[in-house]
């Protein structure tokens, strides 16, 4: 079965795709071709979404499903006149918690996602700033100011799980890959035991390794199966040795390695 999703906003559409994203997950069996369509903030574009939508019913030879943070009214009026499942986001939690707050919602644009509002704004900007410049280990002397150290071997996804973390919570997170002299040793290198506290293991399997070091260097010693076999085995090794806690990212999206680290590590969001 087929069927479009539509996630619709008057402004950067983050929240309608992110809440929409994770309520389509819930139905594996049904394949969804998502669209975003972000500040459709005048009714004219609300008339050419219609059309998109209408376009889709007949070709899918179902109703579109919309998810919607349209706080217009004359827009959304507009919208409803399409032939898609229109599930608007705001008013569905918006009026319970009016309710509850015995307080009106101000239904402004962008609020959520605004800078002026958003005090850890900078703080985030910064964490992204912190994730690359202590990436793959190029630079050790700053991991005192680290929240986090992701350690493993090379391309298990150190550095995407990094990136997130800093952008959405504003956690400052080093990584540093383990080395095939690293796991001759069998020890933690010395920068590396100062920050113990810090450190968590990403480990991944062989396989799945060897078949994204081949898209990097195809054929190469580095992208075999022996290789990467070896070094999933020896870090593994390292990992209970050292006591440090890990998690395989094989199955796990970034989101879900993130939260999962954050958990484990007692480290707190900063979601404000």
């Amino acid at each position: 079965m087929k069927r479009t999703a539509f996630f619709i906003s008057d402004g950067t559409g983050i929240t309608a795709e992110t809440l929409g994203q994770s309520l389509l997950a819930q139905f594996e069996n049904i394949s969804f071709t998502k669209l975003t369509r972000p500040y459709i903030d005048t009714v004219e574009k609300a008339r050419a979404m219609v059309q998109q939508i209408n376009y889709a019913a007949i070709s899918d030879g179902a109703r579109p499903i919309i998810f919607d943070t349209i706080v217009n009214r004359e827009i959304r009026a507009t919208l409803d006149q399409s032939n898609g499942f229109m599930i608007d986001i705001f008013s569905t939690f918006l009026s319970p918690l009016e309710q509850e707050l015995s307080a009106e919602s101000s239904y402004s644009v962008g609020k959520s996602h605004s800078i002026m509002h958003n005090s850890r704004y900078m703080e985030r900007i910064e964490a992204v700033n912190f994730a690359l410049e202590n990436d793959d280990g190029a630079r050790t002397h700053h991991y005192n100011e680290a929240d986090l150290i992701l350690v493993g071997v090379s391309r298990c996804g150190k550095t995407p799980t990094c990136l997130y973390m800093a952008l959405q919570f504003g956690i400052r997170a080093a990584n540093y890959p383990l080395t095939e002299e690293d796991m001759e040793r069998l020890q933690l290198p010395h920068s590396l035991r100062r920050h113990k506290q810090k450190l968590f293991g990403l480990t991944i399997d062989p396989d799945r390794l060897s078949a994204i070091r081949h898209e990097r260097r195809p054929n190469s010693r580095y992208a075999s199966f022996a290789q990467c076999e070896f070094e999933v085995r020896e870090v593994e090794t390292l990992f209970r040795r050292e006591n440090i806690p890990s998690i395989n990212s094989t199955h796990f999206s970034v989101e879900e390695i993130s939260a999962k680290i954050l958990v484990e590590k007692g480290v707190e969001r900063r979601l404000k």
